[in-house]
């Protein structure tokens, strides 16, 4: 199965991006399945309904989301009635909608994705991402009840993300860090056949500051003051995210390639 992850998209830009760029590289590359991590889609903060649909119609899958998942109200309706759009796994068990789910390609293979939140230098602690997600790959071994397995590690330390990657090694499919909005060097196959990146990056301006307009978050990094309201960057958006090919009998990767595509940093792909 070939199976693509775009990291957080940042803004307009980042939806326009995706918009313009995923059906092509769909057909290009002839994707089985794609994840898009959403959670910044919508003025930086959260994801709205309306594009979430934008995000979907392009050619997402499933469209996952991370800290900032309600930060757009209406996602708090929306997210019941739509299954493609998952929160994280271990968010409050009142939350709407759900953190994993099932999906089919369209030769009717079974996908798990799932999502979860870490707890190294987060705003607040969130239930136990290892337990939770355990409890997921087992229900749903790959290779097994599905044909792959994916894991959005959606959190700050690098090192909590490598340790959900060694974690779920032979387990999961993937498990592709979200969050930082900057890219780390170091997609590979894990010994136990599982394709890891630390961090996926952004589908964002990357002339920026983690995506948004350098002028306020400069001034509040020198003069440790706000002035206004953090703005994402309009400029040229690189898409940012990781390949996977998948073998459909073990679950296990056999190939895995970063993906920047356009922008400043456009250097690779399938």
């Amino acid at each position: 199965m070939k199976i693509l992850f775009l990291g957080d998209v940042v803004g307009r830009a980042g939806r326009r991006a995706v918009a313009e760029a995923l059906p092509g590289l769909r057909a290009d590359w002839r994707l089985d399945f794609v994840v898009v991590n959403g959670e910044n889609a919508s003025g930086g903060m959260g994801l709205t309904g309306d594009h979430a649909k934008g995000l979907l119609e392009a050619g997402a899958d499933v469209v996952t989301l991370g800290d900032h998942a309600f930060d757009q109200k209406d996602m708090l309706q929306f997210i019941e009635t739509e299954p493609r759009v998952l929160r994280p796994l271990n968010y409050a068990r009142e939350a709407p909608g759900r953190g994993a789910g099932v999906f089919q390609d369209a030769r009717g293979r079974k996908v798990l994705v799932t999502q979860v939140l870490g707890q190294v230098f987060m705003k607040r602690c969130f239930d136990d991402p290892f337990s939770a997600v355990d409890a997921v790959l087992r229900k749903y071994p790959a290779g097994g009840v599905v044909q792959a397995a994916l894991v959005d590690m959606h959190c700050e330390a690098t090192s909590e993300k490598m340790g959900m990657g060694h974690f779920c090694d032979g387990r999961a499919s993937v498990v592709v860090g979200t969050h930082t909005h900057i890219p780390t060097a170091d997609a590979q196959i894990l010994p136990g056949g599982t394709a890891f990146q630390a961090d996926a990056g952004m589908c964002g301006d990357y002339n920026s500051v983690i995506g948004m307009e350098k002028t306020e978050p400069m001034r509040r990094f020198v003069t440790g003051m706000g002035r206004a309201r953090f703005q994402p960057a309009m400029g040229e958006v690189t898409l940012s995210g990781l390949y996977v090919e998948t073998d459909d009998r073990t679950g296990k990767a056999t190939r895995v390639e970063m993906v920047r595509r356009g922008g400043l940093l456009e250097a690779s792909g399938p």
